[in-house]
């Protein structure tokens, strides 16, 4: 039976998109050494999720659209300084700061993902973006000929290319994993901030609801 001092806050699909993309980047991360099948599988699981995260944004139900946690700039900075004074008001969807979060973890999975495409499709020649390796390979090959004709000994693009997205590519998971941290802090401190349990509100959906509450 809930508390009737509660409402209902976050969707079935917002919490199952939460954890299993904890888990899918988790696995993605641990696994980034050996470059092995479930390295990919967790890369296509997380490009999946954070798709499908983006249309719920739009047609999910009230707390997970962005048009509901996502505001201006001058918003957040309001909230970081009544945060400062602990005047911030408590919100039973994301907070001001929280909202921008979310859009720079989804924007930055989202080049952790791609690059990792890219560099699978130039390794392995394989992949949604695999098609994209026939210019590269066009390319090569007039240099292998220019070459062969004495003209000079250009670079392989597609070593060059594997190169490129090989550090956007790790560039992008290290700067994910300080998000991830300054995410953990923020939650941290928004539960003893507001005296509730975020971690326990995106398992069971429910948040304790108060008069003086922002919606």
């Amino acid at each position: 039976m809930q508390n009737d001092n509660s409402v209902a806050v976050w969707d079935i699909f917002v919490r199952v998109f939460h954890w299993s993309l904890v888990a899918a980047f988790a696995l993605a991360y641990a696994t980034s050494e050996e470059e092995n099948l479930w390295h990919i599988y967790a890369g296509y699981t997380v490009l999946g999720l954070i798709s499908s995260r983006l249309v719920w944004g739009f047609v999910g139900g009230r707390y997970a659209r962005f048009s509901q946690f996502v505001c201006s700039p001058s918003g957040v900075l309001r909230y970081v300084s009544e945060l400062r004074q602990g005047t911030a008001p408590r919100y039973l969807g994301h907070n001001p700061l929280g909202g921008w979060m979310v859009l720079a973890l989804l924007a930055t999975l989202f080049v952790v993902t791609i690059s990792g495409l890219k560099v699978y499709a130039i390794e392995e020649g394989r992949g949604p973006l695999a098609q994209d390796n026939r210019m590269l390979s066009v390319i090569s090959a007039a240099h292998a000929e220019e070459e062969e004709e004495g003209k000079g000994k250009p670079a392989e693009a597609g070593d060059e290319a594997e190169e490129f997205w090989e550090e956007i590519h790790e560039t992008a998971s290290n700067l994910m994993l300080v998000l991830i941290a300054i995410h953990v802090l923020g939650v941290v401190v928004s539960s003893k901030v507001h005296k509730e349990g975020l971690v326990k509100a995106m398992i069971t959906g429910r948040k304790p609801h108060s008069p003086n509450c922002e919606d």
